[in-house]
């Protein structure tokens, strides 16, 4: 048995504008010739297959026809995929039952604890793995609001709502198996997934992870998680990496650089083998389809740079920051004359030495347009004069509130 778990595909993301369509095309397409040529059996995705919860038309053809075209094939017997929290669950969920008969299955919200549990079976309709498909569980999901509540208690119903969650699919699971065991049909494997945030987890500028959970439960210990689980594919963070310096627990990461703090990343898919119940892991690199390039310093630094990336006839997108003392009134007219001929692009300029001066000028004229929520906020933390001894409690309420006006599913009626 063969398994192949990837995440965060964020299908529809643009880069400051700029589609991203044929990359994400490109990238399926490699995924379904992984498949095929590896001879996966079973293909796991951890949530945020798209990066809205409405995506559009042209990220769902991709989604649809990638789906269709790994279910015809005869190696792959199972798609198992769970919502995250950038995706709808209803949305997710609407084509559930159609797609089970292609044996795609879709987990796209917290069901009963035995709905999760996803046997896997061979084309001879033996058991070959058992997996427990937990999607991202929302605030509401795990934990029951009391007014008054400390953050402490908060924390501490999460994190049990959270551990209680996984418990109870992964019983089920245990059960099956000694079922299964006691049958004669051996020991079989223990695979869950989830789309969470693990302590220590790594993150990266500009990669859009942000908090899942109020305070610090963000971070959810490696032994919140039944010791039953043989395999732990999650999504969430883009940055492959495994969980606490136990293998059998992983990230597999976002497949495409998805910001410049990404770039120089070398993504990746893992596939598992199993001996008995015993994951044999290892990694495929996947190709990098559109250069993504930041380059930073002065304006000597920065024209060096283009150049020698003009003789090596990149098409990468670029990020510059101007860095120097000198302030460039021209600075995009001239950065544009030096790409002339070659076929990069800019996709965005910051003028570090133009900020700098903004910041310390009166903002007479600034506009709410021009503000994001948490600026506001803590300009009005100025502005009443709140002690620091309070903000704690405050910037918890106030994530709480954002938090929940983002998870709202706008498909849902």
């Amino acid at each position: 048995m063969k398994l192949l778990h990837t995440s965060d595909w964020h299908l529809g993301r643009s880069l400051y504008g700029k589609k991203r369509y044929d990359e994400f095309e490109q990238f399926l397409d490699w995924l379904s010739d992984t498949i095929k040529t590896e001879e996966v059996d079973v293909l796991l995705v951890s949530g945020d297959v798209f990066d809205t919860r409405t995506p559009g038309n042209r990220a769902q053809e991709l989604y649809y026809r990638f789906l269709k075209k790994v279910s015809s094939m005869p190696c792959c017997s199972h798609v198992v995929i769970v919502a995250g929290n950038h995706d709808s669950p209803s949305f997710l969920n609407a084509p559930g039952e159609l797609l089970r008969v292609l044996n795609v299955y879709v987990i796209g919200a917290a069901q009963e604890p035995e709905n999760e549990v996803i046997e896997i079976r061979d084309s001879s309709g033996l058991t070959k793995a058992l997996v427990c498909a937990v999607p991202y569980l929302r605030d509401k999901d795990i934990r029951t609001i009391e007014p008054g509540e400390t953050i402490d208690k908060k924390n501490s119903k999460l994190v049990a709502g959270l551990r209680d969650h996984y418990a109870d699919v992964c019983s089920i699971a245990e059960k099956r198996r000694a079922e299964l065991q006691e049958s004669g049909a051996g020991r079989v494997p223990v695979v869950a997934m989830g789309h969470l945030f693990t302590a220590g987890g790594k993150t990266v500028d500009g990669d859009g992870v942000r908090e899942l959970y109020v305070g610090s439960l963000a971070h959810i210990d490696k032994d919140t998680f039944p010791s039953s689980i043989d395999y732990f594919a999650l999504g969430h963070l883009h940055v492959p990496q495994s969980v606490g310096g136990a293998t059998h627990m992983r990230y597999s990461g976002s497949p495409i650089a998805l910001g410049y703090g990404e770039a120089t990343q070398e993504k990746q898919v893992i596939l598992i083998e199993f001996d008995g119940t015993t994951p044999n892991v290892r990694t495929l690199a996947v190709p990098c389809f559109q250069q993504l390039v930041r380059i930073v310093g002065s304006l000597d630094d920065i024209l060096t740079r283009i150049d020698k990336l003009k003789m090596e006839e990149s098409t990468a997108w670029l990020e510059i920051e101007y860095t120097g003392s000198d302030i460039i009134s021209d600075l995009r007219e001239t950065l544009d004359e030096a790409l002339e001929g070659s076929a990069m692009e800019i996709r965005r300029i910051k003028n570090k030495r133009v900020m700098d001066g903004v910041i310390g000028a009166i903002e007479e004229g600034e506009t709410l347009d021009n503000l994001d929520t948490g600026t506001v906020f803590f300009r009005c933390l100025d502005l009443f004069e709140v002690p620091d001894e309070d903000r704690i409690e405050l910037r918890a309420s106030y994530d709480e509130i954002v938090r929940s006006i983002q998870e709202e599913d706008v498909n849902e009626l």
